[in-house]
């Protein structure tokens, strides 16, 4: 059976799907999108990043369709291609440029594919970061936003895998950190769990907020604030988070090992609950 994806309004075969070629985030990187996981057929805090999606939407003026509309299309995409456990897409530009700006329609394009799973050895040992050689400049429209302008993240993240890491970490022009270039980045000091503030400009990532929630229902010091290097390097624990990889620690930055150099208590703590969350949120049949 051929793989299914929905393309504006309706399901097709993936060898069918096309966009205009006048399509303003094929010309110009227009667009918005959004990774999501899915668990026992359930997409997990779904509504988190319908919520982002329409923050950035109205922020760059492209008119999505209903949410509910929205989110029927992503489970058709996952009942159709016999899907439970997915990584899912869904893409959205300003639509071909051809029409007024009034009657532009946008285009939307929802996939899913299979899980493949960080390998089980980064979540017992943790994984290196790399320094990003590239600056983030909060000045930049598109900061904090999950737009397909991407390819300077790529291009970091290759960079990172060339050295062996598994992600990079960036810094703003002012030597702020950042995030990674796929992630939200948490540092641990004394027990305290640390992370930069959405105003840095970072993305607001659904697992990192999905960190901050369980911080602090668990009693756990939370400070968002402005982090430099010097900070990173004297953490005594660290890690990365998005959907895709939940939680994963940090063993060392380039060279230096980060505290003991392994997968530290709070980390493990955070992750045994997450996972814990997930098992309520996406629950077989619900």
């Amino acid at each position: 059976m051929a793989e299914k994806v929905f393309l504006n309004d309706k399901l097709v075969d993936i060898d069918k799907a096309g966009i205009s070629v006048s399509d303003s985030g094929l010309l110009y990187g227009a667009g918005l999108f959004e990774t999501m996981r899915s668990y026992n057929g359930v997409v997990f805090s779904l509504k988190d990043h319908l919520d982002r999606l329409f923050f950035s939407a109205c922020a760059f003026s492209i008119k999505p369709p209903h949410r509910k509309f929205i989110t029927e299309a992503i489970y058709k995409v996952l009942k159709e291609n016999k899907l439970t456990d997915a990584r899912l897409r869904l893409t959205l530009t300003g639509g071909p440029m051809v029409v007024s700006e009034e009657q532009r329609r946008p285009t939307l394009l929802i996939t899913a594919a299979k899980l493949v799973p960080y390998p089980d050895e980064y979540y017992k040992n943790g994984v290196m970061v790399v320094l990003c050689p590239f600056r983030q400049n909060p000045a930049e429209p598109t900061c904090g936003h999950k737009t397909t302008s991407y390819f300077s993240r790529i291009m970091a993240l290759k960079w990172a895998h060339q050295r062996k890491a598994a992600e990079a970490i960036w810094f703003t022009v002012d030597n702020r950190l950042a995030e990674g270039c796929i992630s939200n980045v948490f540092l641990v000091k004394d027990s305290v769990l640390y992370t930069p503030p959405i105003e840095t400009p970072v993305l607001a990532g659904v697992a990192r907020k999905t960190v901050c929630q369980i911080a602090m229902k668990n009693s756990i010091k939370l400070v968002e604030k402005n982090l430099f290097i010097d900070d990173c390097l004297a953490a005594d624990e660290a890690f990365l988070t998005n959907v895709i990889m939940q939680i994963m620690p940090i063993s060392s930055i380039e060279k230096h090992a980060v505290g003991n150099g392994k997968v530290g208590a709070m980390t493990k703590k955070l992750q045994k609950s997450f996972k814990e969350l997930i098992k309520t949120e996406c629950r077989q049949g619900k």
